[in-house]
């Protein structure tokens, strides 16, 4: 699997509303032990912690889809890409990779 390929289904991740759904397209995707940042989260451990942040954030984001812009660049077991939520925002996010799995996401909104 690509690198490309699993940040597409890590969007996935945020785009799933049901949460059941989420958590198990997580454990194909993130580490059990992963770990998550942005402005908003400080550092949100595993699956439970991150699929609870994503849910309120769902609640609030209504229909509007995060969608992969660009894969800025991919070494050895890291990647840096740029995001949209539908028109409204941006951002940029590094991930870690642990195999064919992400380790660790830290998210940088625009």
């Amino acid at each position: 699997m690509s690198a490309t390929d699993v940040i597409l289904a890590y969007l996935d991740i945020w785009n799933e509303r049901d949460a059941a759904a989420r958590v198990t397209l997580m454990k194909s995707v993130l580490t059990e032990d992963s770990l998550y940042a942005d402005p908003d989260n400080a550092g949100l451990h595993g699956h439970a912690e991150l699929s609870e942040a994503i849910g309120r954030a769902r609640e609030k984001l209504g229909d509007l889809r995060f969608t992969l812009d660009t894969v800025v660049g991919a070494h050895h077991d890291r990647a840096l890409f740029s995001w949209k939520l539908g028109t409204v925002a941006t951002g940029y996010d590094v991930v870690e990779f642990a195999g064919d799995r992400i380790r660790s996401i830290v998210g940088f909104f625009t």
